[in-house]
């Protein structure tokens, strides 16, 4: 092969090169999701574009439109004002709740974010008890989680009923309490104080039935 030949090959070879990085860089570009700040959201000029913004759960937002839930995420530590409304088609988490941190992922619709994916973070000190919400997020939604299976954490206040009473204890976490219903047999070191986490359903009579022996869950922080 003579240098002539072997120039071109070269050329060619780069050029082919440089046409697969190009085509890489565009695919990738194109499902990626820009991290932002619910201000940038506000600020405009993401209309129609993918991003991921994450905020607080303001209270009271929460409405359901069919399948579609609507509410809004404030920044996460309490600065400023400003609101974002989220629209989110599918099940919501079950840590799901008034103060709860979402991690929102869609596209931009008229100032909205549609998402199409959503991750939540319990509140720090109830972390260890995943999966479960803490009863003011329980209360939120009660128009939607009555009755229906449902995990609920949060520290037992007051003395222990026995199991004929109307309620065997009550609970509470982020300021909220109910009174919870169950008739079986509790843990010896059940009492004022313990951190439990509990699977029931919350019942027409405001009253949390449990549906089995409460666990203790010494991982929760005070």
């Amino acid at each position: 092969m003579n240098k002539k030949a072997k120039r071109r090959l070269v050329v060619v070879g780069g050029i082919v090169v440089i046409a697969m990085l190009v085509i890489v860089a565009i695919v990738g570009s194109g499902g990626a999701a820009s991290s932002l700040g619910i201000s940038d959201v506000l600020g405009g000029g993401y209309e129609g574009k993918k991003v991921q913004v994450s905020g607080s759960v303001v209270a009271d937002s929460l409405e359901a439109h069919g399948s579609t839930a609507v509410f809004s995420i404030a920044p996460e530590d309490g600065s400023g004002t400003e609101q974002l409304t989220v629209s989110y088609k599918g099940a919501l988490p079950a840590t799901f709740g008034t103060g709860v941190v979402a991690i929102c992922t869609g596209t931009v619709e008229d100032g909205t974010l549609a998402a199409t994916e959503m991750v939540t973070k319990c509140p720090s000190k109830y972390e260890s008890a995943e999966g479960s919400l803490t009863v003011k997020g329980l209360l939120d939604q009660a128009s939607s989680l009555t009755g229906k299976d449902t995990k609920v954490c949060g520290y037992v206040r007051g003395t222990i009923n026995d199991a004929s009473a109307g309620y065997r204890f009550t609970i509470e976490s982020q300021g909220s309490e109910i009174n919870v219903v169950y008739d079986g047999g509790l843990d010896e070191n059940v009492q004022d104080g313990t951190a439990l986490v509990i699977e029931g359903k919350l019942g027409e009579d405001g009253l949390f039935h449990a549906a089995s022996q409460p666990s203790i869950n010494s991982s929760i922080k005070a």
